[in-house]
């Protein structure tokens, strides 16, 4: 039994489902197009181009953000997970758009190996920025300001662009005491789009143990 394999007991037929990106979510995708080729209906709606890509290639049909009334499930996967079940998430390069998925969702499913389970967020040292490209040096220098010195990130030995056009600045953060208030503190700097940090915003978290999936949930407060 896989984390895919139990995201999907949370998929109704007809609904409309969340796709993430990056390699847990590939493999959600591929477990989904085989039950739709079953015969199994479902909406997808991708959080980026190369989830488009697939999810149309095993047969899911795709529809935007702005066509469907609301996402019933979204599945995606994540960087970091710490104890109140916090993000990280954006190594992969779509977090504005799984950021939006996200907040449009009624559940959120996270797939993570054990790997990416974190004492507090920040453990692994790096924190994605989504920024547009006008004045990114700016939002570099007041990213450093907050203590988190950043460089661009590169492919292919030029500067990534993510499918919105924008650029990813990597932040080197250690860890992440009020992930809620830095996410703020970042989002006021003019020219960021976004940040990996994705606080509150995961229901469910399946955590691949080896052959076993540990079950992890959001504690509602009062």
């Amino acid at each position: 039994m896989t984390n895919s394999d139990r995201a999907l007991d949370h998929v109704a037929e007809g609904s409309v489902v969340g796709l993430g990106t990056g390699h847990a979510a590939t493999a959600f995708v591929r477990a989904l197009g085989e039950r739709v080729r079953s015969g199994f209906r479902v909406r997808g709606v991708a959080t980026s181009e190369a989830t488009a890509g697939l999810a149309q290639e095993l047969g899911i049909e795709i529809a935007s953000i702005d066509e469907v009334g609301a996402i019933d499930v979204t599945v995606d996967g994540a960087d970091e997970v710490d104890p109140e079940l916090n993000l990280i998430k954006g190594y992969g390069g779509a977090l504005l758009r799984e950021k939006i998925v996200a907040s449009a969702s009624k559940r959120r499913i996270i797939l993570v190996g054990s790997e990416k389970r974190v004492p507090v967020l920040g453990s692994r040292g790096r924190l994605p920025v989504e920024v547009v490209p006008f004045g990114h040096g700016v939002c570099a220098r007041r990213l450093a300001e907050l203590g988190c010195p950043a460089t661009i990130r590169l492919g292919a030995g030029r500067p990534y662009l993510t499918d919105n056009g924008n650029l990813i600045l990597d932040g080197a953060v250690g860890p992440i005491r009020d992930p809620a208030e830095l996410d703020r503190r970042i989002r006021a700097i003019p020219g960021v789009v976004a940040t990996g940090i994705f606080a509150g915003m995961a229901d469910l978290v399946l955590v691949q143990e080896e052959n076993v999936v540990r079950i992890l949930e959001r504690k509602l407060t009062p």
